[in-house]
């Protein structure tokens, strides 16, 4: 076909109306001709490259637009969409070169500036990612959009008063802006200002009423108010508009469990629905050959986002110190946004420790496997910010949940749980749960007290002259029928007050729901005191020195809270039930030799809370030398808790490479 017969830019302007119709087939057959009469066209290569892309052909794409930029290498938009291929792959450090080329040949295109800007937020390089978000703003700064996304970093980097002002800068600029109300509801949740928080994504979905993603957040903002129903109504509204929504699934699963209507079998099917909805398809990508021990040391991958001062990492932290590194190589997968001193300290004692944030699970699943993983260790199960995902691609061989949540994951992929006889009790757990139990003979918690905890003041009630419940559980634990037993003890012990502490109590409305919940049950304002977050742990901590008896919350009891308290030798009061979350209180209690606090019914909960109460010499012996117990129980063993957890290591990737073998 000669040039003479075909005329190149009247057929590609044909193309481009194709194109731009939709008739792809025909815009591609039409790039086709041209690029036989010329085969070096810079723009059939480039439109070529992104119908392939459109098509799933990815390394068709970006090889036919490699080919336009070295035809042209003057085109800005040509080096944007190959960095839009890669980012799409998750390769940012083959797309930011692209960028910022682009952004070279044409310095004032803010989507350019906007497109770096995104990449380096999601990596939280933040101050990265400002730069080029400030750029944008200063080019256009009668766009909402680049308002919208500088808010987005000051939110990130908690300066949440500053994003806020943003926010509303970019909704006066666009009053429909959606996302913009959405974002500024996370900022309000992030100081727990809640009502606003939740004003706002009522806004957004009433913008946008297929506004998936502004659904879960309400969702999340009504968990922590503890209005679990509506909660659970803002889940399933997601899914609805969503049904391939993985987090707002996965946050659904996580807040049933504080709904006391929901058990087990409910659990668990929904567990196995996320699995066969979101994670099946994704199995079967990687193969392991005979490789157990090759490397001298067994290889243990553990993977969190609570890699930081939060309340998994305290309980992790004494594994990590006491692993015989002579037989564990230890490898860390961190999604940490916000590193903090402790997640600088498990990078120091881990033996590889890898930045997750910003990778794609495809790309997170592949370094697992590169890196030869034997046993992979879940820490977060369907908590927020989860990798579920990675393990459904089971780039290791052997896989195991253990702490960071209290169920199964309903993955048949995830291997193993770590649990222990009384939050799991044998014949009672197993048909809820697609893992295979591990249950450890001394329990399956490890705790490190505190450096510098406050010393230890004496019975709070010969000072007060009135016995002082308290709870400084998590908000969305303490249900109405919490309340209700709760408010029973009260009326029981004529004087007695209540000491509630949770980082919700900073919003007033808050406040006030749970003040007239108590009310209800005949308790006046003056019986109970709220408090929210403290400066510092050991400014909360000694506000255990108020405390006579602690009150653990049903059905999901406390962890972290309740070892605070024995550690500031303040009894706690647990009430067994028929699930993991409503028995950790009793496997702690059991390994401190508190087996009288345990309790199996509402009514003796009630009972031994008001014996307790009323018996203040039998009180003040409890006390006594608790904190001396608890250093001498093997709660606090952390030496020999990682022995226990490297032998059950050992036995799994035996047992792995026994099923290998036949």
């Amino acid at each position: 076909m000669s040039r003479t017969t075909f005329d190149i830019e009247k057929e590609l302007e044909r193309a481009v109306q194709y194109h731009r119709a939709g008739e792809l087939e025909k815009a591609r057959q039409l790039y086709e001709k041209i690029l036989i009469v010329l085969p070096d066209h810079p723009d059939a290569l480039h439109l070529s490259g992104l119908i392939a892309h459109g098509e799933g052909k990815t390394g068709t794409a970006i090889n036919l637009i490699g080919k336009a930029i070295q035809s042209s290498p003057e085109i800005p938009s040509y080096y944007s969409s190959l960095g839009d291929l890669f980012q799409g792959q998750g390769n940012l450090d083959r797309a930011i070169p692209c960028y910022r080329q682009a952004l070279k040949l044409n310095p004032k295109d803010i989507d350019l500036h906007s497109k770096l800007g995104n990449i380096f937020r999601d990596q939280s390089k933040l101050e990265e990612a400002s730069y080029y978000y400030q750029k944008a703003l200063e080019l256009r700064p009668d766009l909402a959009g680049p308002y919208y996304n500088m808010a987005n970093v000051l939110k990130d980097q908690g300066r949440l008063q500053d994003a806020v002002a943003l926010y509303r800068k970019a909704i006066a600029l666009d009053p429909d802006y959606a996302e913009a109300y959405n974002n500024m509801g996370n900022a309000f949740k992030m100081y727990y200002n809640l009502e606003e928080a939740i004003a706002c994504y009522q806004k957004a979905v009433s913008l946008s009423p297929a506004y998936a993603q502004a659904y879960d957040n309400l969702g999340v903002a009504f968990q922590d108010q503890g209005r679990i129903r509506e909660a659970i109504s803002c889940y399933e509204k997601a899914l609805q508009l969503d049904p391939g929504f993985v987090k707002a699934h996965s946050d659904l699963l996580f807040c049933m469990h504080y709904d006391p209507a929901c058990g087990p079998q409910a659990f668990f099917d929904e567990a196995v629905t996320w699995w066969r909805r979101h994670a099946v398809s994704k199995t079967g990508r990687f193969t392991f050959g005979d490789r157990t021990g090759q490397h001298g040391r067994l290889r243990i991958g553990y993977v969190s986002p609570d890699f930081r001062d939060h309340s998994v990492s305290h309980f992790f932290l004494p594994l990590l110190l006491a692993h015989d590194r002579n037989e564990l190589e230890i490898f860390c997968y961190a999604d940490v946004r916000r590193p903090d001193q402790m997640t600088a300290r498990i990078r120091k004692l881990s033996d590889h420790y890898r930045s997750t944030v910003g990778l794609t699970d495809d790309r997170v699943a592949e370094q697992i496997h590169e890196d030869r993983i034997d046993i992979l260790i879940d820490l977060a199960g369907h908590t927020a910010n989860n990798r579920l995902m990675v393990f459904a691609r089971k780039p290791a061989p052997v896989q195991v949940t253990w702490l960071g949540y209290p169920d199964t994951t309903g993955m048949p992929v995830m291997d193993y749980r770590l649990t222990d006889e009384i939050a799991d009790p044998a014949g009672e757990s197993e048909k809820y749960h697609s893992e295979t139990l591990l249950r450890m003979r001394n329990g399956f918690l490890c705790y490190a007290p505190p450096d510098g905890a406050p010393d230890i003041s004496s019975l709070p009630a010969l000072q007060t002259g009135h016995i002082t419940f308290g709870s400084f559980n998590n908000l969305p634990k303490m249900n109405e029928k919490v309340i209700e037993v709760w408010s029973n003890i009260l009326n029981q012990t004529p004087g007695s007050s209540l000491l509630l502490k949770s980082k919700q109590f900073a919003d007033e409305s808050t406040k006030q729901r749970y003040m007239n919940l108590f009310l209800q049950n005949q308790i006046p304002a003056g019986r109970i005191i709220m408090l929210s977050r403290t400066e510092s742990v050991l400014e909360h901590l000694a506000l255990y020195n108020r405390v006579d008896i602690g009150l653990d919350p049903f059905p999901y009891s406390g962890t972290t809270t309740t070892c605070e308290a024995l550690w500031m030798c303040v009894p706690v009061i647990t009430l067994r039930g028929d699930r993991h979350s409503s028995r950790v209180g009793a496997s702690i209690l059991t390994r401190m030799g508190l087996r009288q606090l345990i309790t199996a019914s509402d009514d003796e909960y009630v009972a031994r809370a008001v014996e307790l109460a009323t018996d203040l010499d039998r009180l003040r012996k409890l006390r006594d030398g608790m904190r001396e117990r608890i250093m001498e129980s093997n709660l606090c063993d952390s030496e020999s808790f990682a022995r226990s957890v490297e032998e059950l290591y050992r036995q799994i990737s035996v047992k792995d490479q026994i099923c290998k073998d036949k």
